[in-house]
């Protein structure tokens, strides 16, 4: 048991170091700290100035450094603030690693600042865009850091600033508390169905919540602000340290959306198709082998960009890709015939799971 115990930690740090790894090569950081690979590099990258006055006397904020802190779902999200004559005159977003299609939502927001003053664009409540939540809230974070800092009042947000007590968090940290906590208690097949309509309605469609490799990239290049953060901090428990206490594959089977659209799928009324125990292990195989290829084109950066396509950016029909949304309708389908065939057969991330607590 011991030997056992051993060889799970063993291989949850092995999965760590190598997610690590992956972070550096896509984004150069760790926690928010920047790693140069030589001494050009290192020059060229700290040289942007937090304040910058142009020819015509527009002053330049960037939130490089300011906003170091504050992530969106891929990591930091640099912005410039321009500002002339006391006023907000446009805000331009810097180089980032969010995903694009989410990103040029969350976008929208770059001009809701504009023609404002110092004073009149702080006291803004501005929202975040339905569907790009992560990126949103990054957007407005640093726009208000930058403009803490030129109207030289950098004042440290209060915690009850820095917490989302908006309905959907509040909903969403609801659902995933009890799908952390109650399948622990309650063995219920009625139960069980009302937490994965929950985790599907309101942890996918409504929030857009879940764990991806864009995900668990973008915090360990970023950091995690915690206080914002506090669902996927639950799932990334559940994931990651309920399977050191004998809760293996606890995340996929009681809180993912997407593992609870397929299930709920193949409760509709249809002959399930019978798949030969050879047929299982192939597929099972395809997986293991598909993730190998996927880890190896990441960690060399061939073809790091999949981490966009994974299927769960579907539950965000709006500015999911095409090829992602086709997928999820193919998955969805095959569901009726075949439990979970995206969980058992295709899953990156899930295999990723499987590899950090021991299993295949």
């Amino acid at each position: 048991m011991k030997t056992d115990k051993k060889k799970q930690l063993l291989m949850l740090l092995l999965c760590a170091a190598v997610m690590v790894a992956a972070a550096i090569r896509r984004d150069g950081k760790v926690a928010g700290h920047r790693l140069a690979a030589d001494k050009q590099e290192t020059t060229v990258r700290q040289e942007p100035d937090t304040m910058r006055k142009t020819a015509d006397g527009t002053v330049v904020i960037n939130t490089t450094y300011l906003a170091k802190d504050i992530n969106g779902y891929g990591g930091n999200v640099p912005l410039e603030i321009y500002l002339k004559g006391g006023k907000v005159a446009g805000v331009k977003a810097l180089k980032n690693s969010e995903t694009p299609d989410f990103f040029n939502e969350a976008a929208a927001l770059l001009t809701r600042w504009n023609g404002k003053t110092i004073e009149q664009a702080q006291a803004m409540k501005v929202d975040g865009v339905s569907g790009a939540t992560f990126s949103s809230r990054a957007i407005i974070g640093n726009v208000r850091r930058g403009l803490q800092y030129a109207a030289r009042n950098a004042v440290e947000p209060s915690l009850l600033d820095k917490l989302d007590l908006s309905a959907k968090t509040l909903a969403g940290l609801a659902v995933v508390l009890m799908g952390a906590i109650v399948p622990l208690f309650v063995r219920n097949k009625r139960y069980r169905l009302v937490q994965q309509v929950l985790n599907a309605a309101v942890l996918g469609f409504w929030c857009g919540t879940f764990i991806s490799y864009s995900l668990v990239l973008g915090y360990l290049s970023g950091g995690i602000d915690l206080w914002v953060s506090l669902i996927p901090v639950v799932m990334l428990v559940t994931a990651f340290v309920y399977p050191l206490f004998g809760k293996k594959n606890y995340y996929c089977t009681h809180i993912c959306p997407c593992g609870a659209m397929q299930e709920l799928a193949g409760k509709v009324p249809a002959k399930r198709w019978k798949m030969s125990k050879t047929a299982t292990a192939r597929l099972n195989r395809f997986r293991q082998v598909l993730w190998g290829v996927l880890m190896l084109l990441m960690l060399t950066g061939l073809w790091a960009d999949w981490t966009n396509y994974e299927i769960f950016s579907a539950f965000i029909v709006g500015t999911a890709a095409v090829a992602v949304l086709a997928m999820a309708a193919v998955v969805l389908v095959l569901s009726v015939f075949v439990p979970r065939p995206y969980c058992r057969f295709v899953c990156p991330t899930g295999t990723l799971f499987k590899v950090s607590q021991g299993s295949k």
